[in-house]
């Protein structure tokens, strides 16, 4: 069996057979509608619900296509006022028509940036109303894309 190769300030993890999965990121919007209609009409993501369980909170969620984690926009629950977050990341196959997709729904979208010739080293850059800001990196060669 190979040991992993642990960092100097690297702690090692118990085994386990429990699995933790991403499903679900919030991100802070201070118009709902307005970033609700972003999400799905702009960046294609699919509107999985928009529901208010009580007054004065409202949920919306949604999924990007193919992804199994989704985004989240809350009002009336959370912390108001949170700066916008960066970081988020979404792989694709095609880089350049992603970015196609994305400027034909008037994304304001980055030129392609190419930090190399091999796999994964094409990205593009996004942001939403709010701020919070995506990047977009090419993958070609993944055994769970679809034909």
């Amino acid at each position: 069996m190979v040991q992993p190769r642990l960092l100097p300030y690297s702690v090692p993890m118990p085994q386990t057979n429990l699995e933790w999965k991403l499903e679900v990121i919030v991100l802070p919007s201070t118009d709902l509608d307005r970033s609700m209609s972003f999400y799905r009409d702009n960046v294609g993501f699919h509107l999985d619900h928009d529901v208010a369980p009580a007054p004065g909170i409202r949920v919306i969620q949604l999924t990007p296509q193919g992804s199994s984690c989704s985004v989240v926009l809350m009002q009336g629950l959370g912390e108001p006022g949170r700066s916008p977050i960066g970081g988020l990341q979404l792989v694709v196959r095609d880089v350049e028509a992603a970015r196609a997709e994305l400027v034909a729904r008037g994304v304001d979208v980055s030129p392609i940036d190419r930090m190399g010739e091999g796999d994964a080293s094409s990205f593009i850059h996004f942001s939403d109303p709010d701020g919070n800001g995506w990047t977009v990196q090419e993958i070609r060669n993944r055994s769970d894309w679809k034909d």
